[in-house]
């Protein structure tokens, strides 16, 4: 995690992000970027057309644009020495994706306004297109809270072999916390599966990798997405890492309809891994 991408609008959430992101890269020693992006109106093509679209308004709103990151600067990254800002004219998603690559970012960092940072992957919400979009790990936060630990990490996975690459991802942002490790496997009612089968799965699946701080957990319920929420919550753990499958964004690791009944004090963070 050398370089950390933030994009910005300048509301809570992404407040939210940049407090997340503060706090993980004084531990990891990171760069970190901020990126406004700003969408043109449909049918302009450069900065000087259209009739309601002058050189003058627009060169104020960047300047006031900058003031806002010079004070987002100070106020949440005045101790990371390497702090990095870039407006953007592009929509979001391939703004986002254009300029992780241009930086070449190993993370991005999210505000989310979901009822649950969950919820607002599965729904087809702007964040979840943007998680599509993206070839690097997206970490998602919803809730506002300086008391970031990262002590207890869940991996929750079904433990598949295309699903090595985005454990490894998890494993390299987990050495910079020296974190309890949690791996998770949902079993549910349409898809089931035995303890001692499910157990046997992931062992199998982690003997390759040195492990240390680690424990197996086979849960039991309604949904994979229920289930995931109510052993984070019921273990108060500090953040929820998944694996996501291509242009399906979750879709293939949760299946069925996603209740929108969900406890709203689920509020990990979570991370994704696009494998």
């Amino acid at each position: 995690m050398k370089k950390i991408l933030i994009p910005i609008d300048f509301s809570k959430h992404s407040e939210y992000a940049c407090v997340l992101a503060s706090k993980i890269a004084k531990k990891s020693n990171s760069e970190v970027h901020l990126l406004h992006m700003v969408e043109l109106p449909s049918g302009i093509v450069d900065m000087g057309a259209g009739n309601n679209f002058s050189i003058p308004e627009s060169m104020l709103y960047i300047r006031k644009v900058k003031d806002k990151i010079v004070n987002l600067k100070s106020a949440f990254f005045s101790k990371i020495p390497n702090v990095h800002h870039a407006i953007r004219f592009q929509n979001p998603y391939e703004g986002i994706r254009d300029y992780s690559k241009k930086i070449d970012a190993d993370l991005v960092i999210m505000g989310s306004k979901g009822h649950t940072a969950l919820e607002e992957i599965l729904i087809g919400s702007n964040t979840e297109k943007t998680v599509r979009s993206l070839d690097i790990p997206v970490l998602i936060t919803k809730k506002e809270s300086d008391n970031f630990k990262f002590k207890k990490l869940v991996f929750a996975s079904t433990f598949e072999k295309d699903e090595a690459r985005a454990f490894e991802g998890f494993l390299d942002f987990s050495t910079n916390f020296k974190a309890k490790i949690h791996l998770l496997k949902i079993n549910t009612p349409q898809k089931f599966e035995n303890t001692s089968s499910s157990k046997k799965k992931v062992e199998t699946f982690i003997e390759k990798y040195n492990l240390d701080n680690y424990s197996i957990h086979i849960y039991n319920d309604n949904s994979v997405e229920e289930g995931i929420l109510n052993f984070s919550d019921e273990k108060d753990v500090d953040l929820i890492s998944l694996a996501t499958h291509g242009r399906s964004g979750l879709s293939r690791f949760f299946n069925g309809s996603v209740s929108l009944n969900l406890s709203k004090n689920v509020l990990k963070p979570i991370l994704t891994f696009k494998v």
